[in-house]
């Protein structure tokens, strides 16, 4: 199974980020990471707050270890609050049940990595990350009804 490299993580960010900044978005912050869920690549653009860090990889982290995207993820935590509640322990804080973590596939369906947004609405944060994906080659999995 190949994995993400650090040229495919970077063009999810740049592309991600120039999604955002043609669509003239709140300034985002972006995390790629593997999928052991290690940190690849990120950048936090200016006047973007900090804790923007946190939210993103959280979003991109809970995609990877519940193995479905963060929209999937928001639908069933308002379905399973207690559930969730209880992720949030065992994740110690880290899973943020909110679209903008999309999980990535290569060519083979295999999940390579994710990639969290955060900064503009949740939708908006989805958005970028499916651009950005689709440029580097690869294949976005956002989960839930939204493609």
């Amino acid at each position: 199974m190949a994995s993400l490299t650090l040229a495919q993580a970077s063009t999810i960010l740049d592309v991600a980020l120039k999604t955002g900044r043609e669509a003239k978005f709140q300034p985002l912050t972006v995390a790629v990471l593997d999928a052991g869920g290690h940190l690849v690549a990120f950048k936090r653009e200016d006047k973007s707050g900090i804790l923007r860090f946190d939210i993103a990889f959280g979003k991109a982290w809970g995609a990877l270890g519940m193995g479905f995207g963060s929209r999937e993820l928001a639908e069933r935590a308002g379905k399973n609050p207690l559930f969730f509640g209880v992720l949030a322990t065992v994740s110690q804080g880290r899973l943020v049940p909110v679209p903008g973590g999309v999980l990535i596939r290569n060519a083979g369906g295999d999940v390579i990595g994710a990639v969290g947004i955060s900064g503009d609405t949740a939708d908006n944060d989805e958005a970028c990350a499916l651009a950005g994906i689709e440029a580097a080659g690869l294949k976005a999995d956002p989960g839930g009804t939204k493609a």
